[in-house]
């Protein structure tokens, strides 16, 4: 169209530096951030928007219903459903999610809670009953508080309200998992949906989303943490077992974002047949005893469990692995085998080498190694064949709560 006795200015160059100026431009969302009001706006558009991406998106809605223990079929997302108990009192959980298949059907009441909000015991056992009532199957939580696995709740619930109704919970880290997984490792086959659940992700991984992952070690962080270095750290001070749930809650969360990595389950080794409450008294005595917060992470085909170790005496958070040494060749050849493999890591990485009836590894940094590989040689006996390596990189554990990096 001729531009000739218009009044529209003249388009102008894209500024320098800047090849086309949509470069620098926000992207159009199909679920925006903007104009998110409160806490109970935030709420509304993270469940709605979750739950339609579940219904509009099979793959990713049944991997995630899967762990609530829902039966295949159609999935049929609903928001903010009303109920009127023999009271009068109006209920209003935040969704519900219902199943069919031929003539059978399995309904969930579905209670949602955004960025630092908890659930919070006498509403969520509410809408146990009123699931109970109306003959529903389950009540499922979202919120960020992580879990070991959806049959642990984050809050206490009188048993016998989940005779009758089962009970699960999803951490909203856990729903970016099942997101991420689906989507860039196990593909969605139809292009459109793909796209559907790629937003879904890109709003949830908004900081306005309110659906984030693991925070902080909580405020009691700082006064245990210092507790311990001082060793005057007891049992029974204030926000002991808090921080050991929230130890709990890193650790997985740590384990659901190499899952997102590697699109394979990464999951905690916590000890069998230990229960939740049990297992956060060994972390208190951990403390208490030794200072230390103590885990190991199973990474699929991996040489082996991944440690993890926050000393709170010393101030550093350690991640380290063993690795067995090869069978074949002599020490050094061994050795030079160990270093290959670390190619791409960086100086500081600690190598432990252990001989068989060694008391202490053999140790240097990686840096030491690469340039005398025969500082990892047994001392009193080099010709002694290496058993494993144990490879350690130490951070700051950080003066702050924030992911113990702060």
């Amino acid at each position: 169209m001729s531009r000739k006795g218009s009044s529209m200015p003249p388009l102008k160059p894209s500024p320098k530096g800047i090849a086309k100026p949509e470069e620098a431009w926000r992207q159009a969302r199909l679920i925006p951030t903007t104009g998110i009001g409160g806490q109970d706006e935030q709420e509304q558009r993270a469940t709605s928007s979750l739950l339609a991406v579940m219904g509009s998106v099979p793959q990713f809605g049944r991997a995630v219903l899967d762990q609530v223990g829902a039966p295949a079929g159609k999935i049929l997302p609903f928001t903010e459903v009303r109920f009127v108990d023999e009271d009068t009192k109006l209920s209003i959980p935040d969704g519900a999610i219902v199943v069919e298949r031929g003539k059978n059907r399995w309904v969930c009441l579905v209670e949602v809670k955004t960025a630092g909000a908890e659930l919070r015991a006498e509403q969520v056992e509410r809408y146990l009953e009123l699931a109970r009532v109306n003959g529903f199957d389950a009540v499922l939580t979202i919120s960020n508080q992580i879990t070991s696995s959806p049959e642990e709740s984050p809050i206490a619930i009188d048993p016998r309200k989940t005779r009758k109704v089962i009970l699960r919970h999803l951490s909203w880290w856990q729903v970016m998992t099942n997101a991420r997984v689906e989507h860039k490792h196990r593909k969605i086959g139809d292009p459109d949906q793909a796209w559907i659940l790629g937003e879904l992700i890109a709003y949830l991984d908004h900081e306005r989303a309110g659906a984030g992952g693991f925070d902080d070690m909580g405020e009691k962080w700082v006064a245990v943490r210092d507790g311990a270095r001082e060793a005057t750290l007891k049992a029974s001070d204030a926000g002991v077992r808090d921080v050991a749930g929230r130890w709990e809650q890193l650790v997985e969360y740590i384990a659901l974002g190499l899952t997102q990595d590697l699109g394979r389950e990464v999951e905690p080794a916590w000890p069998r047949k230990v229960d939740p409450a049990a297992r956060r008294d060994l972390h208190v005595r951990s403390m208490v005893d030794r200072g230390k917060l103590l885990a190991s992470i199973r990474v699929p085909d991996a040489a082996g469990p991944i440690d993890l170790e926050a000393d709170l005496r010393g101030r550093r958070f350690r991640t380290s692995v063993v690795v067995n040494a090869p069978k074949d060749g002599r020490p050094s050849t061994r050795i030079n085998w160990m270093l290959r493999q670390l190619a791409t890591a960086k100086d500081d990485l600690l190598i432990e080498v252990r001989y068989p009836n060694q008391k202490e590894p053999t140790s240097c940094s990686l840096k030491d190694g690469r340039l005398k590989p025969e500082r990892l040689l047994y001392a009193v006996d080099p010709k002694r064949d290496p058993w494993t390596f144990r490879l350690t990189v130490s951070k700051d554990l950080g003066m702050k709560r924030g992911r113990l990096a702060g």
